[in-house]
């Protein structure tokens, strides 16, 4: 397996056309640099589908994940605080099932009947 230490979610949409070098570029361009062992998370402008690009160290990992139905639940432009933000591995592990992982905490407990 891949070793991550962080994930990061860019807000604005990406070209899924784009292949690891276009993805690496953005990543440079967006969170200043690509760090080694982090995990960085594009989606397009529909929201159905998501690439993961990953830094292990001596090169980079591309992955490509597309519902069959339905989007990812990612933020909106207007209502991100900046234009990347940091994911949880139990938040990831929601987003790429479609759930909605934002409100992870809240679903914890049941507080209304």
């Amino acid at each position: 397996m891949i070793r991550i230490d962080a994930l990061w979610l860019a807000a604005q949409p990406v070209d899924m056309r784009a292949g690891a070098d276009r993805l690496l570029a953005r990543v440079v361009q967006v969170f200043g640099c690509a760090q080694a062992h982090h995990g960085y998370l594009f989606a397009n402008a529909r929201t159905t589908r998501i690439k993961l690009l990953v830094h292990d160290g001596f090169g980079v990992w591309c992955a490509a994940r597309r519902l069959n139905e339905g989007r990812f639940v990612w933020p909106r432009e207007a209502r991100a605080d900046a234009s990347a933000m940091v994911v949880t591995q139990q938040q990831f592990d929601a987003l790429v099932l479609g759930l909605p992982w934002e409100r992870l905490e809240q679903m914890k407990a049941i507080s209304r009947m």
